[in-house]
């Protein structure tokens, strides 16, 4: 009897094979194969930019090492290349964006989702979420035909009060930094928007009510606990909207002047990397002005991974710790 009965238990199928065939036909396993393929293709598609960003940038890498980073000069007919005025260009133009993105983002994102009536907050949301939609060539067409007019009518009384520092001295022609920087700011104010009021909205409604409760008036429950509450999920925003300002190609090219020198004020005119590398690459001749570009390429490539990973880490844990 004991034969048998190992006979008979052998001969069935194994615990571990029977539950891999029932997840199979309950379509648990065959639903974790594709999206678990999905997501791999995510690392697949991102690996592969890089190696070949890599690969293809290799006379430039070979020639001008790190050099490449630090120099000023960008002579393609001397073939002379150097990043430095395109890093300060994309990174002056960004940090002008966030300046005066910020306020406005962070400040706009308070009112709709804690002070403002529903009615309001839903209608204007829905107008922001449409400014995020718009193509990027459009903010540029509106850059040069109305925002350049109404810079040159206020130039002069900016540099009234601000014209004492090297920022803003030089004449001003209308496409420079300060253009591109105005234009990448109205860009960015809807992400920033966007995101922070939702990370507001996520704060737990206990919070308001415990200092409400305490006699708290509806602002100070707002900047002194809802605020930061969420700072983290807020500067995960910034981080996204600073990515977005990097990278962002179109609207920069029409008004920064795509000039390839630094200078210390923001009315000159400027380049940026993902400028040059659409003004250029298609009129690159010889292997190592085009592994040039492809270089520039992989650095805001590398700049964008970076400050996306941040900004995801911070958001992550802003709704760890809402959950």
């Amino acid at each position: 009897m004991a034969a048998a009965s190992t006979t008979i238990t052998s001969a069935g199928p194994s615990r571990p094979a029977r539950s891999f065939v029932q997840r199979l036909r309950g379509g648990d396993e065959v639903a974790y194969l594709i999206t678990f393929a999905a997501a791999g293709a995510i690392l697949f598609v991102t690996a592969l930019l890089v190696f070949e960003l890599y690969v293809n940038s290799s006379l430039s890498r070979a020639t001008f090492g790190w050099s490449f980073l630090v120099t000023q000069t960008w002579d393609p007919v001397a073939g002379q290349f150097g990043a430095l005025p395109f890093i300060y260009g994309t990174l002056v133009t960004s940090a002008l964006a966030l300046f005066i993105g910020i306020p406005l983002g962070v400040g706009a994102a308070i009112f709709l989702a804690e002070l403002a009536p529903p009615a309001i907050s839903n209608a204007l949301t829905f107008l922001i979420e449409l400014l995020a939609a718009v193509p990027s060539v459009i903010y540029g067409l509106l850059g040069i035909f109305v925002l350049i007019p109404i810079l040159r009518t206020v130039e002069p009384a900016i540099r009234a009060v601000l014209g004492w520092t090297p920022l803003f001295q030089g004449p001003f022609y209308g496409v420079s930094l300060f253009s591109a920087g105005v234009v990448l700011a109205v860009m960015i104010i809807p992400f920033i928007i966007s995101i922070s009021r939702e990370v507001i909205l996520a704060v737990p409604g206990d919070q308001r009510e415990a200092a409400l409760a305490l006699g708290a008036t509806r602002w100070e429950t707002t900047w002194d606990v809802v605020v930061p509450y969420a700072r983290k999920g807020i500067a995960g925003s910034i981080f996204l909207a600073l990515a977005r300002s990097l990278g962002e190609t179109m609207a920069v090219t029409m008004v920064i002047g795509n000039d390839p020198k630094i200078k210390a004020s923001l009315f000159a005119p400027g380049y940026s990397i993902a400028a040059v590398i659409a003004n250029e690459f298609t009129e690159a001749t010889g292997q190592l002005y085009t592994n040039a570009l492809i270089e520039l390429g992989l650095v805001l490539f590398g700049l964008t991974i970076v400050i996306n990973a941040l900004a995801r880490l911070l958001v992550a844990g802003t709704g760890g710790r809402n959950g």
